[in-house]
């Protein structure tokens, strides 16, 4: 049976300690509800041999950057809050990779649109946090390079739910489709 190319990739935002491991600065409650959603986004890729791209902020240990400007400083390579959140680390496979990035979207001074096209993707289930800032920056890019981007609506969220309400509003309107997360499930 000839097999269809698999043309659309997962990219899981920042699922790092950071945000979901209680005690981290980031961490919020409610994030927690997004973890059975990315664990059954995780194994369907897996399962069908989708790429998935593990996108994660990792800024330079020690060394200024523009970011901290914002943010006190954060998600230092090596450091704790930018380790995998445990059970979402990346397999060692051929179509498993990581993207460390050091603002909010995945595409920005990333070589994430080049490995992407070099792989003939073109649509991208982009889950993870926040909603609101690393979901959306990261939503804004891949439409703007050209890929097609669906969230599934249960596989993110935010400390701040209206914002993320209003980023799920606006990217389903502007920039890709917000669907539920069996339908996301069903594209990879």
């Amino acid at each position: 049976m000839h097999h269809a190319p698999q043309t659309t990739a997962l990219i899981l935002v920042d699922v790092i300690n950071s945000f979901y491991e209680p005690g981290q600065p980031n961490y919020y409650p409610e994030v927690e509800d997004t973890l059975p959603a990315l664990a059954r986004l995780r194994d369907a890729a897996r399962a069908r041999d989708a790429l998935l791209v593990h996108a994660v902020e990792r800024h330079y240990r020690g060394l200024a950057d523009f970011e901290f400007a914002k943010l006190p400083r954060h998600h230092q390579a090596g450091e704790r809050d930018a380790e995998f959140f445990p059970g979402f680390e990346p397999e060692e496979r051929v179509r498993e990779i990581v993207v460390p990035k050091r603002r909010y979207s995945a595409f920005y001074a990333t070589d994430l649109a080049l490995v992407l096209r070099e792989q003939g993707i073109s649509r991208l289930v982009i889950a993870g946090v926040k909603t609101n800032v690393c979901i959306r920056a990261t939503v804004q890019d891949a439409f703007a390079g050209g890929f097609e981007p669906v969230v599934p609506r249960e596989a993110t969220n935010s400390n701040r739910p209206h914002l993320a309400e209003a980023s799920l509003e606006d990217i389903d309107r502007y920039f890709g489709r917000v669907v539920p997360l069996a339908e996301a499930e069903a594209l990879l």
